[in-house]
């Protein structure tokens, strides 16, 4: 950790941080494994955001794989696993709680497609995806690091899947399963045992540098390089306020595990002449304290230029939470300025801008602080002329970096004219539009009347056209009538008439008849009778010829009889 002057700054603020990063870079070129903010988190309810291991998902270690496989053949088939018999089927729990030799003999027989789903599975497990429950994990987690038998010996003779799959239930990490990361079988009986760190970016042989430390020597499978100190955990995060390094033994903590358990605290710094109070870290370690302003303007000097803007927010919230809690003047002065900033770039200050003012006011701590007004070692005043240089200097340094804010918020400002003027020409645009709309609109409403006005003409027209078939139906209804009327009296004076004239003429030819029989009577029986037989088929013919067109009621007014 660095000091508040800055001395010998690049060999005390984060080296064993950086020998991690570059580790890193050393075990995979697989993108998804140097991630640290966006990846699963393994962490108890208990712990700080920061108290965490992370490591990337299923889904990012299969991407690769997933996509070096598509442009198979076979890319849509499911793996196709040959029988394997029943007595040669080995599942995790037999793999946690049987002998490894025992395992070992039947796993050399087993082909690479079932090997491959016994990894598959258990990561499903950890990740909560499986058909088993959740408490799996612990169960067989249990039961591997409650066995004896599992030693660097044993473990020799163990199956290469076998040893992985071990490794990753006692560590809880699913990284060991992942396809280019091919580690040594020495590598991880070791990190099994508790002889190398767990963290694949760093793999140093435990205890780191041969630390003689009570935590190192008591903890299993902690690494003083990469692990806090509080929680063993690790994580891929270099450069930054979240992990606080002591001074002495360079053991490491996270910023919020420290301020959780109240290692972050108001004291007088050993170093301090003034004997004035200052927020102090105090390593669990070796019980040592450091100061923290020093150590956060070290970290912004040199790393805020490369934060984007969520980095950056993040690290002043984390000093913002460091000297919540301070009650010197300048303390109080960096919480006040971090929240400053916090809500300025939400309201849209650039980043850039943000960095430059939080270095222009670590560099006015300068002016105030008593070290600057103080010699290094024999204690004495400084000379007034070096006094003034040394304040001339800081001054031309604070213009400096003023001008540039300066610039930047001339900048800023054409920038934000030059989109206030869009905005106008746009607002000038859209007023336009909105014209154009009226106007249209009062287009579209003028048709809309016209149409209208059509529809209800032509609807009066339709009630006219209505109205007047109603006539014209009721008129046609009174002249049927008519007709019919006619009809039936044309009928009845039809046979009226010709019944007259059938009497008429039957009236005639009876009295003819009368007549010849008048005429006849004096010619004899035999003739009476011919003439009687003759008269009644007359009247029997005639009778017959007129019954169909008469009207029964004018047979009933006119009924004709016949001789006996």
């Amino acid at each position: 950790m660095g000091t508040s002057s800055g001395s010998n700054l690049p060999h005390q603020m984060l080296p064993p941080r950086q020998q991690l990063q570059t580790s890193l870079s050393l075990v995979s070129s697989d993108p998804h494994l140097s991630r640290s903010n966006s990846a699963i988190v393994r962490e108890s309810p208990a712990e700080s955001a920061s108290s965490q291991e992370t490591w990337p998902t299923s889904k990012s270690i299969m991407g690769n794989k997933t996509e070096s496989g598509k442009s198979g053949p076979d890319s849509h088939d499911q793996l196709v696993i040959r029988h394997v018999s029943i007595a040669d089927k080995v599942s995790l729990r037999d793999i946690a709680r049987e002998r490894v030799d025992a395992v070992a003999e039947r796993m050399h027989r087993l082909p690479e497609e079932y090997l491959e789903e016994l990894k598959n599975g258990l990561k499903a497990i950890l990740e909560g995806n499986g058909s088993q429950p959740v408490d799996e994990f612990m169960f067989l987690q249990k039961f591997v690091q409650t066995r004896s038998d599992l030693t660097s010996k044993t473990l020799v003779r163990a199956h290469r899947v076998q040893l992985e799959i071990l490794v990753v239930i006692n560590t809880g990490i699913q990284a060991f399963l992942h396809p280019n990361i091919n580690l040594s079988q020495t590598y991880l009986i070791e990190i099994f045992v508790y002889k190398r760190c767990r963290n694949i970016a760093c793999q140093n042989e435990l205890p780191s540098d041969g630390c003689p430390c009570e935590i190192c020597a008591n903890r299993k499978g902690f690494c003083n390089l990469c692990m806090c100190v509080i929680c063993n955990k690790f994580d891929f995060s270099v450069n930054t306020c979240r992990w606080i390094g002591c001074d002495v033994c360079s053991h490491w903590t996270h910023t919020d595990c420290a301020i959780r358990d109240g290692e972050i605290s108001m004291g007088v710094s050993a170093k301090s002449v003034s004997g004035m109070g200052e927020m102090l870290f105090k390593c669990r370690a070796c019980n040592h304290t450091s100061e923290l302003l020093g150590w956060v303007k070290d970290v912004f000097q040199h790393c805020a230029p490369n934060w984007d803007r969520e980095s950056l927010m993040k690290e002043l919230d984390f000093v913002s939470r460091i000297f919540r809690g301070s009650e010197d003047t300048r303390g109080r002065k960096l919480f006040w300025k971090c929240e400053e900033l916090i809500d300025k770039i939400k309201s849209g200050l650039a980043e850039a801008t943000a960095a430059k003012l939080i270095l222009v006011f670590f560099q006015e701590f300068e002016l105030d602080s008593p070290k600057s007004l103080e010699s290094g070692e024999g204690g004495g005043t400084i000379a007034p002329q070096d006094a003034c240089n040394r304040i001339a200097e800081v001054v031309k340094e604070t213009l400096r970096k003023m001008e540039i804010v300066g610039e930047e918020k001339m900048r800023m400002y054409k920038k934000a004219r030059m989109g206030l003027e869009e905005c106008e020409r746009e607002v000038e645009e859209k007023a336009k539009q909105v014209a154009e709309l009226k106007m249209e609109r009062q287009k579209k409403k003028q048709q809309i009347e016209e149409v209208e006005r059509i529809v209800r003409l032509k609807q009066a027209e339709a009630e006219m056209f209505q109205l007047k078939a109603n006539e014209a139906k009721v008129e046609a209804e009174r002249l049927e009538r008519i007709v019919k009327a006619k009809k039936e009296k044309t009928e009845e004076e039809y046979a009226s008439n010709y019944l007259k004239l059938r009497l008429s003429e039957a009236e005639a030819e009876k009295e003819y008849l009368f007549e010849k029989i008048k005429e006849q009577e004096s010619g004899g029986e035999a003739s009476q009778a011919v003439m009687y037989s003759t008269i009644r088929e007359m009247l029997h013919g005639y009778n017959a010829s007129s019954s169909p067109r008469v009207d029964p009621r004018s047979n009933q007014r006119n009924p004709f009889r016949s001789n006996p």
